[in-house]
Order: structure tokens, then C-alpha cells, then sequence
């Protein structure tokens, strides 16, 4: 995420120069010398620091990107705020409600700008989504589904915890495909479809014990691998929604799908720049799902980048989040998706936890504004 997150600032003088603010890479900052040392000197950062305590109290850090394990996010993010540093965060916001309830209290007592990268809202066939949606063009909505699927810890070997598997340590993720894959699904969903009122759902973990990298003692795995959970809208729809780290084949297959009573729409993460649209308006002898290329001018985000029918990838998501941040540094309005709006999400992941252990239906008290 440091080199993704980097690339997005370094973009920003090139296709974004008329902005009043510029980001200046000042420090990068890890735990161990010798990696960020090459790293800032790979990337072009001024100089780097080995403690994120020393990094917060320079005087010349204006702004801290939280890109660290989720046990360390309500740290740093509180620490930062209190020092008066704007704060973009990885997400998920945090680990629990209680340190997601603090960071947004800090962040709003502080005053500072804030927001977190759920960055596939700024996939513009996604962003396209989201203003057909808001027309009124699919009408009421009916359904919404979604889906997560990977396979890279199906390995019954991989170990937990550590360098690059802290997501498999319940202590430092703080909840397995729930907080990392659903967290995205759900931030996605509330922005197009609005608040989601209550939950039910299942998970299970595969694999029961698997080695500890710090420990090297076989220790119980606390994440889950998978889960499923249908819920209820605010506004009235039914929601059907599936991640798991199990499914042999998908490597990062996100999909969604809309149905509403005039039009339909989908849209796959390994075909981003296409989004699929069934418009029951149109006349019976050509209806049917079409595809639409999102790399037209008049489509979100296109006129900053190449001509027409030319793709985008990954990475400009992150450049259109970096940039609508730095926009709002400008126009004073927040950059969505803010703290608040965040530990909406988490709301929604906690009870889809507490409904699988529960085995019950759980609120998730969400107030989504949007």
C-alpha cells in the first residue's frame, strides 16, 4: 500500500496541475532502517524516520498515511490528530467499534481533514454506477448483491502472523475476510445503495491451527475465512453478499450487481473499465445486457487520462482518491469516504460477527448520510 499510495501522490502534478496544493513527499516511515531507507530512496521521499512517534511531532509533516497492520491504525490515527496532522487511513478503519469510536472522535475534535481509502469507489465505472443510480435511472431498488472471492491462504502450511501474514492474526487484523474483503463490498454498497439496517450471516474458519511466525507455536486461528450474510436496506432492499479467501481460481474477483424496477446494472473488478447495463426501456427486439467501455471524457475521472477507448487500471483509483483529497484541501468540503462514514462500514462488519457467533439477526445501527 506505501508503494500504491506513493504512486498516486507522485501523479498528482502531472494530471492533476491546476490544483492550489501539491503534495510533497517529506518523510516515509517503517519499523526497520534498512527497508525504509531504500525505500524513500526508491520512491523520492526527502528523508525517513524508523518511529512513527518521531515522524508525527516534525513540524514540516502536514499530512500522515496510515498504511500499517490494523492493530496500530487507532494509534497512530489518534496520536496524529491530537498533533494537528491531516490523516488519510488504509482501511479497515480499525479493528473494533471502540477504537473506530475514537478515532472519529479525535479526528473531529482535532478539526483535521480526514478520510479513508476504500479506493473502488473511484473506479469510474463505479463512480458511473453510483450517478445512474442516484438519477433514479434503475428506479426502486430490489436487490443488491456482491462478492469477494481469493484463494491465497487455502495452504494449510502458510503460517499466521508477522511480515506480509498479519492479516491470518486475529491480534493484529482484528477479523479475517469480514475486516479486509466485506469491509469493501459494504463501503461500496452503502455509498450506491444507502444505509444497511440489519444483518445475518455465517462464517467459518477452514483451517483450525496454523503456526505463529513470531511464536513458531501452533496457535488457534482466530480470523474467519470465509463468510456469507444476506441484511435489509434502509431503503427497503434485500442485500446478499459472499467473501471467502477459499474459492480455488479467483485471485481478486470483486463483482456487484444492481436490480431495480426499470434497469440493472454490474460491474466485475478483473473487466473494470466495462460496466454492464439492462435497461428495460429500451424496445423488446434489442433488449438485453450491453456493455459500456468507460474511457470516454464525459465518463468520471476519463479526461485526465488517453483518448478514447484506452483503459485505466488499479492504481487509478488511488490517483483519483489522492486527488479528490487534495481537491477538498481546496474547496473545504470533507473527502468522502471520511472517518465517520468508515466506522459506518465497521458498524456493519462488527454485526455481521456478532450475528455468525449469535447465530441470530443483528441491527447494525448504521445512520449512513452518504
Amino acid at each position: 500500500m506505501g508503494r500504491i499510495h506513493t504512486n498516486a501522490y507522485k501523479r498528482i502534478p502531472d494530471f492533476f496541475s491546476e490544483f492550489e496544493y501539491m503534495p510533497v513527499l517529506q518523510a516515509a516511515c517503517a519499523r526497520r532502517e534498512d527497508k525504509v531507507k531504500a525505500f524513500a530512496e526508491q520512491w523520492g521521499y526527502a528523508s525517513y524516520e524508523t518511529d512513527w512517534k518521531e515522524l508525527i511531532a516534525r513540524e514540516d509533516i502536514d499530512a500522515v498515511d496510515i498504511c500499517t497492520p490494523n492493530d496500530t491504525h487507532a494509534e497512530i490515527a489518534i496520536a496524529a490528530a491530537k498533533a494537528g496532522k491531516m490523516i488519510l487511513c488504509e482501511k479497515p478503519l480499525s479493528r473494533t467499534l471502540e477504537e473506530g469510536e475514537a478515532m472519529v472522535k479525535a479526528v473531529e475534535e482535532a478539526g483535521v481533514k480526514n478520510t479513508v481509502w476504500y479506493n473502488y469507489r473511484r473506479v469510474p465505472a463505479v463512480t458511473l454506477a453510483k450517478q445512474l443510480v442516484d438519477s433514479g435511472k434503475l428506479g426502486k431498488i430490489f436487490h443488491y448483491r456482491a462478492n469477494f472471492l481469493q484463494d491465497w491462504t487455502i495452504n494449510p502450511e502458510l503460517p499466521q502472523g508477522g511480515d506480509a501474514l498479519w492479516r491470518l492474526d486475529v491480534d493484529a487484523a482484528g477479523s479475517g475476510v469480514t475486516g479486509d474483503l466485506l469491509a469493501h463490498c459494504i463501503d461500496t454498497a452503502m455509498w450506491l445503495n444507502g444505509g444497511i439496517k440489519d444483518v445475518s450471516a455465517m462464517t467459518e474458519t477452514f483451517i483450525k491451527e496454523r503456526v505463529h511466525q513470531g511464536s513458531g507455536m501452533v496457535q488457534k486461528v482466530g480470523i474467519d475465512d470465509a463468510c456469507v450474510f444476506h441484511c435489509h436496506f434502509d431503503n427497503g432492499s434485500l442485500g446478499l453478499f459472499e467473501a471467502t479467501r477459499y474459492a480455488r481460481g479467483h485471485k481478486a474477483l470483486y463483482t456487484f450487481e444492481i436490480n431495480g424496477e426499470h434497469a440493472s446494472i454490474r460491474w466485475d473488478l478483473h473487466d473494470m473499465n466495462w460496466l454492464e447495463i439492462f435497461d428495460h426501456k429500451d424496445e423488446s427486439q434489442v433488449r438485453g445486457w450491453r456493455r459500456v467501455h468507460i474511457t470516454e471524457g464525459e465518463q468520471p475521472y476519463m479526461n485526465r487520462w488517453w483518448i478514447p477507448g484506452t483503459s485505466i487500471g488499479y492504481e487509478h483509483s488511488f490517483i483519483h482518491q489522492a486527488a479528490d483529497f487534495f481537491l477538498s484541501l481546496q474547496t473545504g468540503k470533507p473527502c468522502a469516504p471520511t472517518f465517520q462514514d468508515a466506522f459506518e462500514t465497521q458498524k456493519v462488519c462488527q454485526a455481521v460477527l456478532d450475528s455468525a457467533a449469535s447465530k441470530s439477526w443483528k441491527d447494525t445501527g448504521v445512520t449512513w448520510k452518504g
